[in-house]
């Protein structure tokens, strides 16, 4: 029997595991993959707090969420994401990034219960969780608190749907899946669907072996300039066979227009005076094909991925899309 009246505090997220392809049926319920900060509500002795996924204090934070959560009923825990929303209205982790420095609208999307007015609710079905929220907890709050909405349609449509927005991705959860805190069974997965386009490919940071990372960029007329530095979507394999075609282009001088940059920037993608030692340069010749969440706001990709090499462009055609 799950326990009545206990006291609200910390659980640990349940967590998603990746895939390349999300399954489909009636036992799945899909969502948005919301490009946020995971934390959970909790309100205890009718305080509230808002902790992020590790455990940290977010109350100083988003004071404004925190405010907003106050009339959720006590001895609750809700699960959810901290989102900030572009000027289009579409999550974007960079706009979170920089909510500091304008009036940038948050918000917390509610996507699960694990307890309910001191009643532990994690071993109920994901359906019925989602019937309590909006039984019980959703009438008492309003914006900027929203519910994370289930989508319907076929997951092709959805796939289309979220590559036309720019967005991140998709989640698929079971309809009957239980809360299982800390643990990435399966029950839950998510599904990242990138943005893309060419760049050129004008340099790397060296491995051991070969490779690291690449440095990509694109021209704005006669301009090469750069964009982002990548170390994901290779494999060994890739890897090796990539480095034999970009050894031979190896020159001394940068190509790129604007470095060495004043800054390292946010994650560490600016690429500085300090920082340009490390890199080998190449004749800006070869194209690959990346993907990417997002451009930030000072000009680099997030979360760039290699999907493979475009022979039929050439570098001097490839523009920031």
């Amino acid at each position: 029997m799950p326990k009545t009246n206990a006291r609200a505090g910390f659980i640990e997220p349940m967590l998603l595991l990746r895939t390349e392809k999300l399954p489909e049926g009636p036992e799945w319920l899909i969502e948005l993959k919301l490009d946020g900060y995971r934390a959970l509500a909790i309100k205890s002795v009718a305080k509230v707090q808002l902790r992020s996924r590790n455990d940290n204090d977010f109350n100083l934070r988003y004071p404004g969420i925190v405010k907003a959560l106050a009339p959720m009923p006590d001895e609750t825990v809700i699960d959810g994401e901290v989102v900030a929303l572009d000027e289009d209205g579409r999550p974007s982790f960079n706009t979170l990034q920089n909510h500091g420095c304008a009036a940038i609208p948050l918000h917390f999307f509610i996507f699960d219960l694990l307890m309910l007015q001191g009643r532990d609710v994690m071993a109920e079905p994901l359906a019925k969780r989602r019937e309590l929220i909006e039984k019980h907890v959703l009438p008492k709050l309003a914006d900027p608190i929203r519910y994370s909405p289930i989508l319907e349609a076929t997951l092709p449509d959805l796939i289309r749907s979220v590559k036309a927005q720019g967005l991140e991705g998709l989640v698929a959860k079971r309809r009957d899946s239980k809360y299982e805190p800390g643990l990435r069974s399966g029950a839950w997965q998510k599904m990242r669907v990138n943005q893309g386009q060419e760049f050129v490919i004008a340099g790397y940071t060296p491995s051991l072996k070969n490779f690291d990372a690449l440095v990509i960029g694109y021209y704005e007329g006669a301009k090469l300039i750069y964009a982002a530095r990548t170390r994901n979507g290779f494999t060994p394999a890739s890897r090796g066979e990539l480095f034999k075609k970009i050894k031979p282009l190896e020159i001394k001088e940068c190509h790129f227009a604007n470095l060495p940059e004043k800054k390292a920037g946010r994650w560490g993608a600016g690429l500085t005076a300090a920082k340009m030692p490390e890199c080998r340069w190449l004749k800006p010749q070869l194209v690959g094909q990346f993907e990417f969440v997002e451009w930030t706001s000072d000009g680099h990709l997030r979360h760039g991925k290699f999907v493979g090499l475009r022979e039929d462009k050439k570098a001097k055609d490839v523009g920031r899309e």
